[in-house]
């Protein structure tokens, strides 16, 4: 590489890269921030008076930019924002009263806060502002001891609140919880769509293999990883769709349908689950075997004198799970694997335009996968 061409990459990496939101998304983080900094400041100014509340407007604006403009990251979390503005203000406490006020102390706040912040794992930039502008102002305060950390904590707590209330209600998932799903089986072991490739305890070894300060969660990085396998996979298989593979001779059941009668429909045609319509041909429901075979037995036992009280027999409306998952007849087979083999489900009904139209299961997708390896092999 020559010297023009390093220069010229050297300067690249000054320009950012093109964001990945939406104008809409930067409408609702712009109104969320000022609405949660104004809510925060005038709450302080009521509890601390309007003097103290300009010793860390500052840093509170920019906690306010990464809560609802960065709500997914991991140094927008709420105790990243509640722990360090507490470490922050405990610290020029600290500072403050043993040293007294200035540049010199002010810095030193700083670095004591992020030392702090760090092993209690509530890294947040702005919170180190907080201790430097606490033991600047410290003078001019003059307030009890306890007074910064009390302000510090009030405005962390009313910018948290007007988070959780705000994100929440405009379809932003705050704080980011990472929901495993529940294993069906009750086992120790990982779904199957994590014990091959990359699993967790790669994500693990690669974030302390960089051993620098990355504000993504694990669990974020996770669903990158995976999201970006799944895009990959699909460029890479052909374009096979749900109704390519789903059986269209569908075999269904009504909610007035006994379940012995259900149960024969099942074994006759060597079915695993039952759509259940209603009389205008919608569905309503969905039954499996294993729903069935428990209440045959039972009407059984009763006919044969095992069983008390009166003998009524039940139908596949009470036993049917609603609402039912289903999808679109245009879903690529990329996207039906996580759904029959980490979700439990053993078939899948298609709809189109809000009609059902056709049921894929298991095996179908298995026949389909083969299908298109073949392919790339031949």
């Amino acid at each position: 590489m020559t010297f023009k061409h390093y220069l010229r990459h050297w300067f690249a990496a000054f320009l950012p890269e093109a964001p990945h939101t939406r104008p809409r998304e930067w409408l609702r983080a712009a109104f969320g921030t000022g609405l949660g900094y104004f809510i925060s400041t005038w709450l302080c100014g009521l509890l601390f008076g309007g003097e103290a509340v300009l010793s860390f407007a500052g840093p509170l604006a920019a906690s306010a930019v990464l809560v609802f403009a960065v709500s997914s990251g991991a140094l927008a979390q709420p105790w990243s924002l509640v722990g360090s503005y507490l470490c922050a203000s405990a610290v020029a406490v600290l500072v403050s009263h043993t040293l007294g006020a200035g540049l010199a102390q002010a810095s030193l706040a700083l670095a004591l806060s992020l030392l702090l912040m760090c092993p209690l794992r509530c890294l947040h930039p702005p919170g180190g502002a907080v201790a430097f502008c606490m033991v600047l102002a410290a003078p001019a305060l003059k307030a009890p001891v306890w007074y910064p950390i009390g302000l510090a904590l009030a405005g962390a707590g009313s910018l948290l609140a007007t988070a959780l209330l705000y994100n929440n209600l405009t379809r932003v998932r705050y704080p980011r919880v990472h929901n495993r799903e529940a294993d069906d089986h009750l086992t120790r072991d990982a779904p199957p769509s994590e014990r091959l490739g990359i699993v967790a305890q790669d994500l693990d070894r690669a974030l302390e293999e960089v051993g620098e300060f990355v504000d993504i969660t694990r669990e974020d990085l996770e669903v990158i990883v995976r999201s970006t396998e799944r895009h990959a996979l699909r460029r890479g298989m052909a374009d096979i769709r749900a109704r390519d593979m789903m059986a269209r001779d569908l075999v269904c059941g009504t909610p007035e349908m006994p379940v012995a009668s259900g149960l024969r429909l099942l074994r006759r045609h060597h079915l695993k689950a039952l759509p259940i319509l209603d009389a205008a041909g919608r569905l309503v429901g969905i039954v499996s075997l294993s729903d069935l075979v428990g209440p045959v037995r039972i009407a059984r036992a009763r006919r044969l004198g095992f069983g008390f009280g009166p003998r009524r027999e039940r139908l596949l409306g009470q036993l049917m799970s609603r609402p039912v998952r289903t999808v679109e007849a245009d879903t690529h087979a990329v996207d039906l694997i996580p759904l029959l083999s980490d979700r439990g489900l053993h078939c899948l009904p298609v709809m189109e335009n809000g009609a059902l139209v056709g049921v894929i299961t298991q095996t179908d997708l298995i026949v389909a996968l083969h299908r298109d390896l073949l392919a790339h092999l031949g």
